[in-house]
């Protein structure tokens, strides 16, 4: 199935923006959904809505089925050796975050070294920054090359014996540098520290496989995927997660309450306090059926070709300037951009304009702004239902927005 037959799917696409047909060039910040997602999400609420678990009546029972069923879909979309572990939270922020609060806390101490990059989201800076702030690690970045990469000699001079955590980002949704995690992961274990993965733009894009990558921790969010916003999942390797304590305290995640005592339930509901995100959850597993239908091997060469088509066109624009790996080399399905200088907002409104939805700012990379000596970029991102004939689009109006503010300067 191509791109314009999957595009029937997503109902969204199917509108005018501005008098012009939309093109969604945003996948990067959320996905569309398919009508598999929306109708799976409106059968729940119709039909099974329901608290899971507790419950012995009909309803709640068909609920539990649908949101345990939906923990087995993700074990086999990521390769997971076992449900317990797969921690269903609200996203990869989430995820990431109770790492760092609960393995982090009880395992890094004052002379100790957390590892990251320069390019990481925020969402993979700011919680290490605390961590390291609460115990007095000290916070270390592994330098990237000209192009936007990471160097396996650097990654080795930078991790120590005296690292206890190193978490990068599998694919950058800035540059669309797609880092190499197995390597980095068996760098960090030969250092005795365990390899977090950021996989928010991974794991809607690449086939993930987490016994081979062997990470110890791998985070993403549905609604990257074509699943709802709102439902995110991490996993983690068995043994560190029954050590692990939760963060969130209440109902769903006790065994045995006492007055002045209580003990947790086991994996994976010990870190799922409160009533679950249930309806999220069946939403996901709608999404990773739609996804895993389609193959996400095919979904990764349909994007290769897309990446390299957009590098192609675009690199051709005169005043452009892309930013990470250039032509020729391995990239994720996002371009970022600047163009002449026009401010990346200017762009993407003329952009708006045309129906074309492009992200423009820091995108949640400031550090990483800073590297390429810029205070914003545009971005284009590409998904499973993005033709060459949208970025024909996007390089005609980008055309179009370098006439207009000529004319205008």
């Amino acid at each position: 199935m191509n791109a314009k037959e999957l595009k029937k799917y997503f109902p969204i696409l199917d509108q005018e923006v501005n008098g012009h047909p939309l093109v969604y060039l945003d996948s990067a910040a959320t996905s569309q959904k398919p009508v598999q997602v929306i109708e799976a999400l409106n059968d729940y609420y119709r039909h099974s809505n329901s608290n899971v678990h507790r419950g012995v009546h009909t309803l709640g029972n068909r609920a539990t089925d649908l949101y345990e069923g939906a923990r087995d879909k993700v074990r086999k979309f990521i390769n997971a050796a076992s449900t317990k572990e797969i921690i269903f939270l609200r996203g990869t922020t989430t995820a990431l975050n109770l790492v760092a609060q609960s393995y982090g806390r009880a395992n890094v101490k004052e002379s100790d070294e957390i590892v990251i990059t320069t390019m990481e989201h925020h969402s993979n800076i700011i919680p290490w920054q605390q961590l390291a702030k609460a115990t007095g690690a000290t916070l270390k970045y592994i330098p990237l090359q000209e192009d936007g990469t990471i160097s396996l000699e650097d990654v080795r001079n930078t991790v120590t014996p005296n690292t206890k955590i190193v978490s990068v980002m599998m694919v950058s949704n800035v540059l669309g540098t797609i880092n190499p995690i197995e390597e980095i992961t068996k760098i960090a274990h030969e250092n005795g520290a365990v390899m977090v993965v950021d996989g928010a733009q991974a794991a809607p894009h690449l086939a993930i496989d987490v016994q081979k990558l062997n990470c110890d921790f791998f985070a993403f969010s549905g609604h990257k995927m074509c699943g709802p916003t709102g439902i995110g999942a991490l996993y983690g390797k068995q043994d560190l997660l029954e050590e692990m304590e939760p963060v969130e305290f209440g109902g769903e995640m006790i065994d045995f309450v006492g007055l002045y005592e209580s003990t947790w339930k086991d994996l994976p509901w010990k870190f799922e306090g409160g009533t679950p995100i249930i309806a999220g959850a069946v939403g996901l597993g709608a999404a990773i059926d739609f996804l895993s239908e389609i193959g996400l091997d095919n979904i990764e060469q349909h994007e290769h070709k897309l990446a390299s088509y957009a590098m192609d066109t675009l690199s051709d624009i005169p005043g452009i300037v892309i930013f990470g790996p250039q032509r020729g080399k391995e990239r994720a399905s996002v371009v970022t951009f600047n163009l002449d200088d026009v401010h990346p907002h200017d762009v993407a409104t003329v952009l708006d304009a045309e129906g074309i939805a492009v992200r423009a700012g820091h995108h949640c990379a400031q550090p990483l702004m800073k590297w390429c000596q810029v205070s914003a970029t545009a971005r284009a991102s590409f998904y499973l239902y993005n033709t060459e004939e949208d970025i024909d689009r996007l390089a005609a109006s980008l055309l179009k927005t370098k006439e207009y503010f000529s004319d205008v300067f």
